[in-house]
């Protein structure tokens, strides 16, 4: 990383021409579209433009702002480690910066727009500046937490006929080990200031690259990204995200529900691998023109975190539940946010009494938001807007969000029913696209005028919504969606499990955890308990990603007798969190 340093003092020589190509109306005026046109599309008042590239139509339109003035002199990203490293990017400096990336990716990685490319990189700079570089050349980017083993990775890789993988140091054995299964993979690009056998080197090819690159004229509805998210069974959907679903679409949320505006330093503590990470550290952000703020951090730690916000000025913040949970545990009126405007909570359902202490000690609101991959934030709490304790708030524009029943029909205040979203005349374009290769999953997510999310809620007659519970098996834990099918079939793979059941289980800082119900093969049932549990989740970190493993095993004699594995879960469930 340390090639990026030189950058921070560095000043670009740019053309005096903007690089924005959109037209108005008339398709006569060199005029970009400005945030309010955004906005406007947003609310669905205004046609979506036949092309849109958010590298070119926002991106640059901010380093211009920048070079006249337009724009305060606040960073576009801010990056520390805690080790006394740290970057800091204009709007101009990204764009340079993500030109040479682009031509790394397209000449000696030799990539074509449409091409998958597999991202896997903690939060550190260059997983910006890839993904801006994939924007710029029309490449589909496709993140993924650096939590992945080589199972996982060797799934995403062969689901999606990568032609690439992006990787860090610690990613790059995990991948070796199985890319020889991958034959749709040509090339491994290494994020690391040490060189790899096989692998291409991301700081030298980046090093010599240059900085003239002419963005692609993507088309508004052309692909994108690709988010694998998981489900009750089978593996992880391949949910795909157009240009503008992301790029256009999450122009609302940043206005109204993170409040941004270009003088903002927002810290968004989300995974690279999830789309909250593109929500708050990217789109969102980057269309108000606010700064993104990013601490690496690679295990969260409370004292690192409050320093962090007493020591830098970040007026907005965004974090699960679960880290407002730990922090209201400490004397939280000891340390003086001295800009700390707007807090903000996702991910998972809010306790009621987090909010109130979070309050108590810091004299700030928790503005909680709820939305999906698929479909990007769907209700938050809104400045402005009473805040009723529990509530996820109403629905956001451009959405119309009703509670309906299994037949598709409206239910009235107070009944609950799955959480839906009514469908116009045709498909919202903030909308995901598809399931890549599952148009039965797709055809799915529709039940007659409405998408549904798969999640249960109640609206009450404010209009403030309220979550249930999923409406399948998805674990929420810590703001992670965990699909019970992978650790079930992660843990048959043990010698001395005959069968298991994956459900969720009540936890007091995480809401909810993996607990694993498992019957032992007769030869297991005289082992110590504790040490075949520990044996276990071990088996589990190493067969999916860490954070999926069961943080809760009971050993039984039998599990329910019933037909399906979906049946089984809810009885079990339903126990479980009935022992509260």
């Amino acid at each position: 990383m340390k090639i990026f340093f030189r950058y921070q003092t560095f000043r670009f020589i740019w053309l005096t021409k903007p690089p924005g190509r959109h037209f108005h109306k008339d398709r006569q005026l060199w005029t970009p579209l400005t945030l309010a046109d955004f906005e406007a599309i947003n609310r669905c008042n205004r046609p979506l433009p036949e092309n849109f590239n958010f590298a070119a139509d926002v991106l640059d339109q901010w380093a211009q702002k920048e070079k006249t003035g337009e724009r305060p002199a606040n960073p576009a990203l801010w990056w520390v480690n805690g080790k006394g490293d740290e970057v800091k990017w204009s709007f101009r400096e990204l764009g340079s910066l993500s030109r040479k990336a682009a031509n790394v990716l397209t000449k000696p990685c030799g990539l074509q727009r449409g091409d998958h490319v597999a991202v896997i990189l903690p939060r550190i700079p260059e997983w910006w500046l890839v993904n801006v570089a994939c924007i710029r050349t029309g490449i589909v980017f496709m993140p993924g937490t650096i939590q992945l083993t080589a199972k996982d990775i060797l799934y995403r890789l062969r689901a999606s006929k990568a032609k690439c993988i992006v990787a860090s140091e610690e990613v790059a054995p995990v991948v070796e080990s199985i890319a020889l299964e991958c034959p749709d993979l040509k090339t491994k690009l290494l994020v690391s200031p040490q060189s790899r056998t096989g692998w291409l080197s991301f700081q030298e090819l980046f090093q010599f690259a240059s900085e003239e690159h002419s963005c692609v004229e993507t088309r508004s509805q052309e692909p994108m990204t690709i988010y694998f998210t998981s489900g009750t069974t089978g593996s992880p959907k391949m949910a795909q995200h157009s240009q503008s679903s992301l790029g256009i679409g999450l122009t609302l949320c940043g206005r109204y529900w993170l409040d941004l505006k270009s003088s903002d330093i927002i810290w968004n503590m989300s995974d690279t691998g999830w789309v909250k990470a593109a929500i708050g550290s990217v789109f969102s952000s980057w269309l108000c023109g606010a700064c993104v703020f990013v601490h690496q951090m690679a295990q969260f730690d409370t004292d690192i975190f409050l320093d962090t916000l007493t020591t830098y000025p970040i007026t907005t913040l965004c974090s699960p539940p679960t880290v407002y949970r730990m922090l209201v545990r400490k004397d939280l009126k000891r340390y003086k946010f001295k800009s700390l405007r707007h807090c903000l909570t996702g991910g998972e359902p809010l306790n009621p009494e987090v909010l109130e202490q979070w309050r108590a000690q810091t004299g700030l609101e928790l503005y909680e938001g709820y939305g999906q991959t698929e479909v990007g934030i769907i209700c938050a709490n809104q400045k402005g807007q009473e805040i009723k304790p529990g509530s996820m708030g109403k629905g956001m524009l451009p959405y119309d969000v009703q509670i309906i029943d299994e037949n598709g029909n409206v239910l009235p205040p107070g009944k609950e029913g799955e959480i839906a979203l009514r469908l116009k005349s045709t498909r919202p374009f903030c909308f995901f696209s598809e399931y890549v290769d599952n148009p039965q999953k797709t055809a799915a997510t529709i039940r007659g005028d409405f998408y549904v999310t798969g999640d249960r809620g109640v609206m009450d007659s404010d209009g403030y919504f309220w979550f249930v519970g999923r409406a399948d098996d998805v674990i929420i834990s810590s703001g992670y969606r965990i699909g019970p099918f992978e650790v079930e079939s992660a843990l048959i793979e043990h010698p001395a499990v005959v069968e298991s059941a994956v459900v969720s289980s009540p936890d007091q800082i995480r809401r909810e955890v993996v607990k694993a119900f498992v019957v032992l093969a007769a030869p297991f049932k005289s082992y110590n308990p504790e040490k075949l549990t520990l044996e276990l989740q071990d088996h589990v970190k190493k067969s999916t990603a860490p954070y999926k493993y069961p943080r809760k095993v009971e050993f039984v004699e039998e599990l329910p007798k019933t037909i399906t594995g979906k049946i089984k879960r809810n009885v079990l469930r339903d126990q479980e969190w009935g022992r509260r």
